[in-house]
């Protein structure tokens, strides 16, 4: 300990424990002064290690432990010389003192011993975290946990072992978590490369797809070119030949005109006159529509298209970008990016021209962008039918037309049938309005049977004929079988839609809403013919649905 600079007429006042001046100074028997509050601790401390109380100067033991009562004497004579000595300390300039009042244990931390009791550091409090001696333990740290300075060394000392093994384990781990940042960021500039080049390959096959289906389309639509350039011809000739027919019955009724006998005018005018009531043949009222079918279906596929790549392409910038996936494990797994790009190829691979569509139509306006033009054939209508409004309507006539002249082989010769001229193999919707009791819609190959007397020559009886039959309630037929359905007609237009490339045949009663029928399914080999039966006092009219698509 420092010696303290402290007047020697003081130092016979100082208390030999502290070391500084007494403060309630009490005699002991063996004659010695301290501090009444060291000499009790000095005294506590040896009890506490069960001896005799002693002396700390003259080591003098006690039998019993002496009782002590302050020396007022010596308690003035210490006040008046510290007074005296202050004032003397207060004229000497720079080297005022102040008397050292007692340090804690924890003051005098870097010493082995106590400062304030002068005991070795041995024991340790764990409630205060603090070195202390045996006198701090018994005065200042009554009921703590408290215990021997080398067992608290131990125990610290396999807890750094344990917290420097942890710490070098974790040291590892950052190493080698750096090691794998260095290798991630040429593996992803590897993956970067790796994408680009398979996102390219999926589009480019995508493009691919699509000049395959446009070829498609320009095939289909060289067909279409080809079947109206034909559908024209066919009706330029046979408008040629109906010319030269009027023609020469203009002259035979000129002839006649300037016939002079009364007998021959009247004999010749029968024949003329049933000659120039002969209905002439209609023609295709619209050879172009195919080619706005075509236009309005590749149109509606490119919209479809366009807002599939946009949702889609923006989807795939969402998932780049990170907003829904974290770190934590919740990325996407490579599968579900292969599920993902190969269901994206897929839809657009289904979306082909004028053939199977994705989306299966459900209201009108969606049947209406598959609507199609149609017109009746005359050259079948059985003799016991009428055309009207340009092919567009037929409906059944009590006086027959038996001219044997005018009798075409196409005509159904025993059944009250007729057959329109367009044969369909597309996706194809139209709408017919019945009036009358009984009537058959139907839908068959151009070979169908139409001289037998048998019913082989109805719709329906053989295996290249559908027909949805009409009357106290609906019923379909096919190959001679029939299924009657539970619906009653409600409404008298009906809608037919043939998913040709399908094999699908529908019919939907057509009111405010599309009222599903019936479904038909089958594989188709050739065109289909629309065709129509007719009751008594029955009228067919094909809808035109031209204007309700605009």
């Amino acid at each position: 300990m420092a010696e303290r600079n402290i007047p020697v007429k003081m130092n016979h006042l100082c208390c030999q424990i502290c070391r500084n001046l007494l403060r309630n100074p009490v005699m002991i028997p063996c004659g010695h002064n301290f501090c009444m509050r060291c000499i009790q601790d000095q005294w506590d401390c040896d009890q506490l290690r069960n001896s005799l109380c002693r002396c700390p100067e003259c080591k003098y033991e006690f039998p019993s432990r002496p009782q002590l009562i302050k020396n007022t004497t010596l308690a003035e004579v210490v006040r008046e010389t510290e007074m005296s000595c202050n004032k003397e300390q207060q004229s000497s300039e720079g080297n005022r003192r102040v008397l050292k009042r007692p340090r804690s244990c924890a003051e005098t931390s870097e010493s082995t011993l106590c400062g304030k009791h002068n005991k070795p550091l041995e024991v340790y409090c764990c409630t205060d975290k603090q070195i202390i001696c045996a006198q701090c333990a018994s005065a200042e740290h009554g009921g703590h946990r408290i215990g021997l300075v080398k067992e608290e060394r131990r125990r610290k000392e396999k807890e750094l072992k344990d917290m420097q093994t942890k710490f070098k384990q974790t040291l590892q781990k950052q190493e080698r978590k750096r090691e794998m940042m260095g290798e991630m960021l040429g593996q992803i500039q590897d993956e970067a490369r790796k994408t680009e080049a398979f996102c390219e390959s999926v589009i480019v096959g995508a493009i691919d797809s699509l000049q395959k289906h446009y070829l498609s389309v320009k095939e289909v639509i060289a067909a279409q070119e080809e079947a109206a350039a034909a559908q024209v011809r066919i009706s330029l000739k046979s408008l040629e030949e109906e010319v030269k027919q009027m023609k020469e019955r203009d002259a035979k009724l000129d002839r006649l005109a300037q016939t002079e006998s009364h007998i021959r005018f009247l004999q010749k005018w029968p024949s003329l006159k049933l000659l120039c009531d002969h209905s002439f043949q209609e023609l295709s009222e619209d050879p172009l529509l195919h080619f706005e079918l075509t236009k309005r279906a590749v149109e509606h596929l490119g919209k479809q298209l366009e807002g599939f790549c946009d949702k889609e392409f923006a989807s795939i910038c969402n998932t780049a970008d990170g907003e829904e996936h974290q770190e934590s494990g919740s990325e996407m797994e490579e599968d579900d990016v292969q599920r993902r790009s190969e269901a994206s190829v897929s839809q657009l691979h289904a979306s082909r021209p004028l053939a199977k569509q994705k989306v299966e139509p459900k209201t009108r306006e969606e049947f209406l962008q598959y609507a199609c033009e149609l017109s009746l054939d005359p050259s079948t209508a059985h003799e016991d039918l009428v055309i009207l409004k340009g092919g567009k309507m037929v409906k059944l006539c009590n006086e027959r037309s038996k001219n044997p002249s005018v009798r075409n082989p196409e005509r159904f010769i025993h059944r009250r049938q007729v057959l329109c001229r367009e044969g369909l193999q597309a996706d194809c919707y139209y709408e017919v309005e019945v009036k009358g009791d009984k009537a058959e819609i139907a839908l068959t190959y151009k070979g169908i049977d139409r001289k037998s007397r048998t019913t082989l020559s109805a719709f329906g009886a053989k295996s290249n004929s559908w027909s949805l039959d009409l009357s106290k309630h609906y019923s379909v037929s096919h190959n001679s079988d029939s299924i009657q359905l539970t619906t009653p007609p409600r409404h008298h237009r009906v809608g037919i839609y043939l998913k040709f490339q399908t094999g699908t045949l529908s019919f939907y009663e057509v009111s405010d809403s599309m009222n599903f029928l019936y479904k038909v399914e089958a594989e188709f080999r050739e065109p289909l013919y629309p065709g129509f039966w007719l009751g008594e006092k029955c009228c067919i009219r094909i809808c035109d649905l031209r204007q309700s698509q605009l």
